[in-house]
C-alpha cells in the first residue's frame, strides 16, 4: 500500500506540474476572477491545490483498500471515479467563482494522470500476482462449514491465487482427527466451540463461513466479537460460483444482509448494443486490414495446394449451424483424418476436438495459427451476424452432441472470434476449464467485459504464450 501511495503521488505531481509547464513554461500564468475586482491566482498554487485534492480523493475513495488492490477492476473504477469527481468539483468551483482557469488542467492533466496511474498500478499488479502465487501478500483463510462446502470453496480459491486468499485450514463439525480437506493438504479441525484458538493456531486472519447447521446466527455474531478488530475479518461465502460483481447487490433488510443475484438476460437493449458494437468494429477492421488479408491469402495460395479459405460448419446461437470462415492452415481433406487422430490420442469422447502436435498443419499454417491470423476471415462472419467479436467458442456438431445440460447454455449467445477461455490459457485448457469459463461469460457478459477480452486478445496475438490475465 505504501508503494502505491508513492507512485500515486509521483504520477499526480508529474501530470499536474507537467501540465503547468506545457501550457505556461517556466513562468506560471495567472488565473483571474472576472468582475470589478480582479483577483490574481498564481498557477503554481493552483497546481499544488489540484494535486492535493486529487491525492486526497484517491485515498478517500478507497483506491488503495487492501480488499480491492489487484482484484478485478474495482480498483480502476474507483481511480476513475475519484479523478473525475475532483476535476468536476474544480470545474464547478471555477464557474461559480468566475475564475478563468486554464483548460489545460482538464485537457492534459486529467488524461495524463489517469494513464500514468493506471500504468503504475498495472505494474504493481504484475508484481503482486507473482508474490501471491508464492503465498505472499494474501489473506490467510480458515474455512468454517460442512465438508462439501469447505472443499468447494477451497478449490475455487485455489483456482485464482491472484485474488489473494490462501486457505490455511478448515473447521468442519465431526471431522476425524488428523483429517485434511478433500483434494488438498489443508489441515482440518472439528471443534466449533474453539474457533478463536483455531484461528490463532492456523495463523488465519480471515474466517470464511460457508454452510453449517451447527453455526447458527448468534454464534457467528459471537465469533465476530471475538476477532481482533482491523486485523481479523469474517467473510460469508454463499453457495454461488461464477457470478460476476455487477449481478450481485447487497441489501440489508431487518438486520439481514440479503444478497440479490440478477438473472442473466439475453435480449433487449444490451443485446442491440452488442450487435451495433460488433458491426461497427468488425466493419472498420475489415477495411483497415484488407491489405493484410490480401497478403495472407496470397501466402496461403502460393505455399500449399488447395483453396485459400476453409469453411467449416459450426453450431451457433440457439443451435443454428453456420459456415465459419478461416484461412486454410491444414493440408486438403484434413477433416477426414480427425477421427483417427483423436482415437490415437484417446480424446474422441471429449467435446473439445484438439490434436496435440497436429501433423495436418502446413508450415505457413503453423505461423498463421501461432499469431491467430487464420481467424481474421471470421470478421466477415461477424459482419454477416453469425458470430460476435467476443463469445463462447464455436464448436462443430460432433462436439455439441456431447454437451450436457450445463454446456448447452453456451448456445444462448452468438459464438465469438475470441472469448474468455482463449485469453485464459488458449488451447492448453482442459475441456472442463474451457466450459467453465465459457459459461461464466454467458452468465455475466457485458460490453465492458468484451472490451477487456479484446484487449487481452490483442496482447496474446502480439506475444503468443504470454499470460493474458
Amino acid at each position: 500500500m505504501n508503494r502505491l501511495r508513492i507512485t500515486d503521488v509521483l504520477a499526480v505531481i508529474w501530470a499536474v506540474i507537467g501540465t503547468e509547464f506545457i501550457w505556461f513554461g517556466f513562468d506560471a500564468g495567472q488565473a483571474a476572477v472576472d468582475g470589478t475586482t480582479r483577483l490574481a491566482v498564481n498557477y503554481t498554487f493552483v497546481s499544488i491545490l489540484i494535486a492535493c485534492l486529487w491525492l486526497a480523493a484517491l485515498k478517500w475513495s478507497g483506491t488503495r483498500d487492501h480488499r480491492v488492490i489487484g482484484t478485478e477492476f474495482t480498483e480502476y473504477r474507483r481511480v476513475v471515479r475519484a479523478s473525475f469527481s475532483v476535476f468536476g468539483a474544480i470545474a464547478i468551483g471555477a464557474y461559480l467563482l468566475e475564475i478563468d482557469l486554464a483548460r489545460g488542467y482538464f485537457l492534459t492533466a486529467l488524461p495524463l494522470g489517469l494513464i500514468v496511474i493506471f500504468a503504475s498500478r498495472w505494474m504493481w499488479r504484475q508484481w503482486l500476482r507473482v508474490q501471491r502465487r508464492s503465498g505472499g501478500y494474501s489473506f490467510n483463510v480458515l474455512i468454517v462449514g460442512s465438508a462439501v462446502s469447505a472443499a468447494h470453496l477451497a478449490t475455487e480459491l485455489a483456482r485464482q491465487p491472484d485474488a489473494g486468499y490462501r486457505v490455511v485450514g478448515a473447521c468442519i463439525p465431526n471431522a476425524s482427527p488428523s483429517a485434511v480437506l478433500a483434494g488438498s493438504a489443508v489441515p482440518v479441525w472439528s471443534d466449533l466451540d474453539d474457533i478463536v484458538s483455531i484461528v490463532a493456531e492456523s495463523g488465519a486472519d480471515t474466517v470464511a463461513i460457508t454452510s453449517s447447521d451447527e453455526l447458527p446466527p448468534y454464534r457467528v455474531r459471537q465469533l465476530s466479537w471475538s476477532l481482533e478488530a482491523g486485523r481479523q475479518h469474517i467473510v460469508v461465502a454463499p453457495s454461488l460460483t461464477d457470478i460476476a460483481g455487477p449481478r450481485i447487490h447487497t441489501r440489508p433488510v431487518a438486520g439481514l444482509p440479503l444478497l440479490h443475484v440478477e438473472t442473466p438476460r439475453f435480449e433487449g437493449g444490451k443485446v442491440v448494443a452488442k450487435r451495433v458494437f460488433d458491426l461497427v468494429v468488425s466493419g472498420v477492421l475489415v477495411l483497415l486490414l484488407s491489405p493484410i488479408l490480401l497478403g495472407l491469402a496470397a501466402l496461403v495460395k502460393l505455399t500449399s495446394p488447395g483453396p485459400v479459405f476453409y469453411r467449416q460448419e459450426r453450431i451457433g446461437q440457439n443451435g443454428q449451424p453456420f459456415g465459419m470462415m478461416k484461412f486454410r492452415s491444414m493440408r486438403p481433406n484434413a477433416d477426414k483424418e480427425l477421427a483417427a487422430l483423436l482415437a490415437a490420442q484417446g480424446t474422441s469422447e471429449k467435446p473439445l476436438f484438439k490434436i496435440q502436435n497436429d501433423p495436418r498443419i502446413t508450415p505457413i499454417g503453423r505461423v498463421l495459427r501461432k499469431y491467430s491470423l487464420d481467424e481474421l476471415p471470421q470478421l466477415l462472419n461477424v459482419v454477416w451476424g453469425d458470430m460476435s467479436l467476443v463469445g463462447p467458442r464455436p464448436q462443430i456438431a460432433g462436439e455439441v452432441a456431447l454437451y450436457d445440460t450445463a454446456a448447452e447454455r453456451r448456445l444462448l449467445l452468438k459464438p465469438g472470434m475470441s472469448g474468455l477461455w482463449q485469453v485464459s490459457g488458449r488451447s492448453s485448457l482442459s475441456w472442463e476449464d474451457a466450459i467453465r469459463l465459457d459459461l461464466y461469460y454467458v452468465e455475466n457478459w457485458s460490453i465492458t467485459g468484451d472490451l477487456i477480452i479484446l484487449w487481452k486478445t490483442a496482447r496474446a496475438v502480439v506475444a503468443p504464450g504470454a499470460d493474458a490475465i
